[in-house]
């Protein structure tokens, strides 16, 4: 069995979009683009032709990986979460405890991930070592670099 993928309603409306604008508008591009090559002749030799032959398999592999995990969304309900520890939905202000310096994550399923706002996906190795930790708490995360240490200081839910 696959493991479900934590989101919300918005970001599984953003994927179920982005599944349509792909099907609906880019495959019909290239399907039209490669019956064009086609026509060129020979196709051992036509660049176009495999050009496009892989630019349809890239994109239908893209549309398959998120029809997968639309197939495997669990829509979370952030109201429901406990408000006094870390879990999806909140907002985490930690303590980098090697630097010293402050970082702030928003905790957010499949659809919703943007690392330049950093807004970090609930299943990541952070997100993972963050989950169920209270205020005061040390999470300790396992990464390339070795082993992060922080401190939650701050656990925030948008109301």
């Amino acid at each position: 069995m696959h493991e479900t993928v934590p989101m919300t309603r918005e970001g599984y409306n953003r994927l179920k979009a982005e599944i349509s604008r792909l099907e609906n508008d880019e495959l019909p591009v290239i399907t039209e683009k490669l019956a064009a090559a086609r026509e060129e002749g020979d196709l051992k030799e036509n660049a176009e032709y495999h050009a496009q032959r892989e630019n349809q398999g890239m994109l239908m592999a893209k549309i398959s990986e998120l029809k997968d995990k639309v197939a495997r969304a669990s829509i979370v309900d952030t109201s429901q979460m406990p408000k006094d520890e870390v879990a999806f939905g909140c907002t985490v202000t930690v303590e980098d405890l090697a630097y010293g310096d402050e970082e702030e994550f928003t905790l957010v399923g499949t659809g919703d991930e943007d690392y330049d706002t950093n807004k970090i996906l609930v299943t990541s190795p952070l997100g993972q070592g963050l989950i169920g930790k209270k205020v005061g708490d040390t999470a300790e995360v396992e990464a390339p670099a070795g082993m992060l240490k922080f401190k939650i200081l701050k656990i925030e839910y948008e109301s």
